[in-house]
């Protein structure tokens, strides 16, 4: 079986990658790969968060420094946060900038008190360290990072979601999105009415189908690909399943082709 081999080239600042959408995935995959990950092959939601987190300050701090320190300007990076996973990978962002020195706020979709699990742990580090958090929104972003809702999207947008969402794409500040854009549906990709509009997306793992029909338009914007410690099969692994489909490793092989890792070059990739 012939591999379909990634066409490499770099774009400003990581390596561009044509990632072929044979392999791009839907929501009830993606919900396999988590499950893959966590229960059969031991690699915690709190590892893939962190990771998912690390790469979204990085972006982010990319896009602060293209926009120019702003000194007259006292404004931060301001991250909204959604009870789920995805909030708790924007949670780790804002723990990385302000590690950086990067000034930053987390506005919360729900009250603090009412967070459970990996994503309460990280906003009690958030707290610790004492990094502002609030439900309200302020007035002058630099810019908007979007960890409201991933691929877990099912139905409209409503309530506070949706109202953090129309207030950012409000803003005249750049929306930075985490895995998808809060109301842009990961198989479909149907776009919600309050859908928030990006700047850039950095999707995590493997590019959400829904996604694809938003090249360079819509609410995706510039595309990156964040690798989360998701595994590839090494290759006495492919050869030890040749001709079958690969077991915990059928990201690797989709729709009749064998896919080449992404990240063989770099851990954070561009797709457009």
């Amino acid at each position: 079986m012939a591999a379909s081999g990634l066409r490499l080239g770099h774009g400003p600042n990581f390596p561009l990658v044509d990632f072929p959408e044979s392999g791009w995935l839907t929501r009830e995959e993606m919900i396999e790969v988590d499950r893959i990950m966590m229960e059969d092959l031991g690699i915690s939601l709190r590892k893939m968060m962190e990771h998912a987190g690390r790469h979204l300050a990085t972006v982010v701090r990319l896009k602060r420094n293209e926009l120019g320190v702003r000194p007259q300007v006292r404004s931060s990076v301001v991250v909204l946060v959604g009870a789920g996973g995805n909030g708790g990978g924007g949670l780790v962002a804002a723990r990385r900038l302000h590690s950086w020195g990067i000034p930053v706020e987390i506005v919360m979709a729900r009250e603090p008190e009412e967070h459970q699990g990996v994503v309460a742990e990280q906003l009690a580090i958030a707290q610790t360290l004492g990094i502002s958090v609030s439900t309200d929104v302020p007035t002058s972003p630099e810019i908007i990072v979007d960890a409201l809702v991933g691929y877990s999207l099912k139905g409209p947008l409503a309530g506070r979601i949706a109202e953090l969402a129309d207030w950012a794409n409000a803003s005249s500040a750049p929306v930075i999105s985490l895995d998808l854009p809060t109301g842009l549906d990961a198989t479909s990709g149907g776009v919600d009415p309050h859908a928030i509009k990006a700047t850039a997306t950095i999707t995590l793992a493997l590019p959400k189908i829904g996604l694809a029909p938003h090249r360079r338009s819509g609410p995706v914007g510039d595309l990156y690909l964040a690798d989360i410690s998701v595994p590839w099969p090494t290759p006495s692994e492919e050869k030890r399943t040749s001709g079958q489909t690969l077991g915990s490793f059928f990201w690797a092989e989709k729709n009749g082709e064998k896919l080449v890792n992404p990240f063989q070059n770099d851990d954070l990739v561009q797709i457009w």
